[in-house]
């Protein structure tokens, strides 16, 4: 290869600006857009999957809120703890926009825990509402993360791999406000940095393939619940590889937090997969999905047909719409 061609393929030298547009005087970032994206397309997974497993999608439309909203309180919270040299001295910064920086695994235990309530309140299954949910925890892990890019942040040291990206001096900010890579000794045009964001969002897109595949490919002999502790172990792995390139995180005892959460992550989600499937388990498996010609749902005409029987229109003594249904109390 041309020597000429290695400094223009060992980086890609595109710094974007965090903002997307402004609606008058409020900006609207680049974060939040792909966060709503993600947010639409993992809505449009759970509600695919849960009406391909039988389940009532339309309980989605209420539930998907919920869980976000309390994801992201989490989220918040976990990144603010993680990051809290940022905020010390101007707290007000944690609840003012653009609200960037959200930890995964706060989202993970607020959303988990909405999500518990929500679905105890509506009498419906867990378990197997959890293996609908996490494909789409997977899609908004590939797509909500591009907002990092936008926003320069959730990148590793200098390299020369031909992915690498370009930072802004102004944005080369460790994990606790204290600044690294200088560009006085890594210059702009010609440092490169590991696309963290990146490695995170493509192993969203694979465990997103991966699970689609084995819940149509397994899908009936699977036990509800297998999908999202697959996610668990996937997304440890993931968390725990990328922990190693990042410097100056929150520790426990002198080992980053994320590595530890992740090692007891794994080995719990583990243990509980080989658990459910021992031998002589009794838990039911998935079992095939409905036939797509089956109906999931009243039809609105059946609907109207059904309500048309408890009107009489030719009520006693002959006065029309006079209701013989029981009395409303």
């Amino acid at each position: 290869m041309p020597t000429l061609l290695v400094p223009i393929l060992a980086m890609i030298a595109i710094t974007p600006d965090p903002i997307a547009i402004h609606l008058g005087p409020i900006p609207v970032y680049w974060y939040g857009v792909c966060y709503a994206i993600g947010l639409a397309a993992s809505y449009a997974v759970v509600t695919r999957e849960a009406h391909r497993r039988g389940l009532d999608a339309r309980l989605v439309d209420n539930g998907i809120i919920i869980v976000a909203v309390a994801a992201l309180v989490g989220g918040r919270a976990y990144h603010v703890i993680d990051q809290w040299a940022l905020y010390k001295d101007d707290p007000i910064k944690i609840f003012l926009p653009p609200y960037t920086g959200l930890g995964v695994y706060g989202g993970i235990v607020t959303g988990t825990l909405a999500a518990v309530y929500i679905i105890r309140r509506w009498k419906q299954p867990f378990w197997k509402w959890a293996d609908v949910v996490a494909p789409a925890l997977f899609t908004m892990q590939a797509i909500g993360r591009w907002g990092n890019f936008f926003n320069q942040e959730l990148y590793g040291p200098p390299t020369n791999l031909p992915w690498g990206i370009a930072i802004d001096c102004a944005h080369r900010i460790g994990d606790h406000g204290i600044t690294q890579w200088p560009c006085s000794q890594y210059p702009f045009e010609t440092t490169a940095f590991t696309p963290l964001f990146l490695y995170e969002s493509v192993s969203g897109v694979l465990g997103l393939i991966t699970l689609l595949w084995l819940a149509r490919r397994f899908g009936p002999r699977m036990r509800p619940g297998d999908l999202l502790l697959i996610w668990f172990m996937w997304y440890a792995v993931v968390r725990f590889w990328l922990e190693t390139f990042r410097e100056g995180n929150w520790t426990f005892f002198g080992v980053p937090t994320a590595m530890v959460v992740s090692s007891v992550t794994f080995v719990v989600a583990g243990a509980v997969l080989l658990y459910r499937h021992r031998p002589g388990a009794a838990y039911e498996p998935w079992g095939a999905p409905p036939k797509p010609s089956e109906e999931l749902y009243e039809d609105e005409d059946e609907v109207l047909e059904d309500d048309e029987e408890l009107v009489d229109d030719d009520g006693p003594g002959g006065q029309p719409g006079v209701d013989r249904a029981a009395p409303i109390r």
